[in-house]
């Protein structure tokens, strides 16, 4: 089965399918596949000679961005989900490293998506057209009324999409999304949780794998509406549900934490939501907004590259990610060897972590996962194994536990980078001798971007660090470190490579000077022991004291 196919089984199909949250359109799945099928006539019409088109999208969730998908589907070319969260430095190598022929654009995006029209160092020049969405829909009105294109070359393995994410390198890679790789998660959610009558909202960016894999294909799959908001919005979402009648939510990380947040009434229970499906919400946000809301929270395992998946068990144990599948094991990343459970205490803690924390390996070959964008990926594929670089641990009854990222990927607020593209940017933070930057685990979801230095003089200006972050273009907006250590060497090997799991382990609680940001603002203040203390303490309220275990 293809994205095409299953189009083309709605192209008759009146019942709702698309409807837009931020100004109240909608499109039957009839006029959802006659969309489509104008922007597939429109790649067609630009193909690149023998080779598809790959269109690059700097969007919010709007409908059109949809279409474009759909339309990618029905035509063989490519949608390029360019993120528009990067700096603009990156987001022009990303266009060229994928290949983009052209970028089509919100206005607010005009100036990202102009950068990546020019020449990037490393890359040959490319002609690379930017159309702001106005202009790009008035050229997709000539192509109106086109009927459905031939689809007999496309099938279960034909390149629909590319998605970026980030390894141990530091630098993006662009996924390879297949139609196997929708449509196999899209029909397996659908399976098991939605009907056609069911309408699912996602607020979550159309530009990470999730909302693809969790909103869009089961949606499709299933012949159930997809309700789309430009961006998530905690105080909306609950306005969204019941102004739809939605009973599927989508959401990734802190999204959950950040609508528990909102001012609780007595009649948030009276929504027709059903189901919250997604991925790193903490224990207690998840029964919080399941309780609140009156809904069923499943709270999944999955990664961009999609070779593992685990699915939640409701009468697991709080916070596991489900059971091991078979040939998904837990080794260990220096020997390779299976590790062993873990010995939990009478409050849940590992009391073994050195010995029961590994990667999570998919044994058996690489799952869905079709690879990078002209790119081999060693980092994760190895002996005929898919390394995740996700660690984890299980118990004696075989249930996942999350315990945090390899220390060069980092996942903040739903956004993957590597470490390195922070440390090249804090490089020329005048004085620093020495660097590194790793993920630290967030009392939320997800993780925190920590720095340690080594200065010249051995001090620290966070005024002068501020000011630096301000000033910096390739700076991504979640990158700016939530804690910098301040240190006078930092632990390495006898080839004087650092020693990031060392720091990680360490994370803020060590005897070395720490500053932190407290809230959202680049604002650094020094680390006290009420402040590492109530950290604490908001780790276990969360559920995530798991995390800390082997910290200093």
């Amino acid at each position: 089965m293809t994205v095409a196919e299953l189009l083309a089984a709605r192209a008759a199909d009146d019942r709702p399918g698309l409807a837009c949250a931020d100004d109240g359109r909608r499109w039957s799945w009839r006029e959802v596949v006659a969309e489509s099928a104008a922007r597939a006539a429109w790649m067609a019409a630009r193909r690149p000679g023998d080779r598809p088109l790959h269109v690059g999208v700097l969007l919010d969730n709007l409908p059109e961005l949809v279409f474009l998908l759909c339309g990618a589907a029905l035509s063989g070319n490519v949608v390029v989900a360019l993120n528009p969260t990067r700096g603009a430095a990156e987001l022009a190598g990303d266009a060229c490293r994928a290949d983009c022929d052209l970028v089509v654009h919100q206005p607010e995006y005009t100036t990202l998506a102009q950068g990546t029209a020019v020449r990037t160092r490393g890359f040959a020049d490319r002609t690379r057209e930017v159309a702001e969405l106005s202009e790009h829909e008035r050229a997709i009105a000539e192509y109106a009324g086109a009927g459905l294109p031939d689809t007999a070359g496309i099938d279960d393995a034909t390149l629909m999409m590319l998605i970026f994410t980030s390894g141990t390198s530091g630098r993006p890679r662009a996924v390879r999304v297949t139609h196997r790789k929708v449509v196999v998660p899209g029909e397996n959610l659908a399976g098991r949780l939605l009907k056609p009558e069911d309408v699912v909202y996602c607020p979550m960016p159309l530009f990470h794998s999730g909302a693809i894999m969790a909103a869009f294909a089961p949606a499709l799959a299933a012949g159930a509406e997809l309700v789309v908001r430009s961006r998530f919005s905690a105080s909306g979402l609950l306005p969204d549900v019941r102004a739809h009648e939605c009973t599927y939510l989508h959401y990734v990380g802190k999204a959950l934490s950040y609508v528990v947040a909102t001012p609780t009434k007595p009649d948030d229970a009276d929504n027709p939501l059903k189901i919250a499906f997604g991925n790193e919400a903490a224990p207690l946000e998840q029964k919080t907004f399941g309780e609140r809301f009156g809904c069923f929270v499943v709270d999944a395992y999955g990664s961009t590259e999609t070779a593992i998946s685990l699915s939640p068990d409701p009468f697991g144990p709080s916070g596991a990610l489900g059971r091991l599948a078979p040939g998904i094991k837990i080794l260990d990343p220096d020997t390779g060897g299976e590790c062993p459970p873990a010995r939990l205490d009478a409050a849940g803690r590992v009391t073994n972590p050195d010995e029961a924390i590994g990667e999570l390996v998919n044994t058996t070959g690489d799952g869905l996962f079709d690879g990078y964008y002209k790119e081999d990926a060693p980092d994760r594929l190895r002996d005929g194994m898919f390394w995740s670089g996700d660690h984890v641990y299980r118990d004696e009854d075989g249930y996942v536990f999350f315990a945090g990222r390899a220390a060069d990927r980092l996942r903040v607020d739903g956004e993957n980078f590597g470490a390195v593209q922070v440390e090249r940017v804090l490089a020329a933070f005048p004085g620093v001798r020495q660097l590194a930057v790793f993920g630290v685990p967030d009392a939320a979801s997800g993780d925190q971007v920590m720095a340690a230095l080594v200065t010249e003089t051995g001090e620290f200006d966070p005024r002068a660090f501020t000011a630096f972050l301000k000033q910096r273009d390739d700076l991504g907006p979640k990158w700016p470190p939530r804690y910098v250590r301040v240190a006078r060497e930092l632990p390495a090997t006898p080839s004087n490579k650092i020693l990031k799991r060392a720091l990680a382990k360490d994370g803020w609680r060590t005897d070395d000077p720490v500053w932190w940001r407290p809230g959202r603002d680049l604002a650094y203040r020094r680390m006290t022991a009420v402040d590492a203390a109530a950290l604490a303490a908001e780790f276990r309220r969360r559920g995530r004291q798991h995390l800390l275990e082997g910290s200093a």
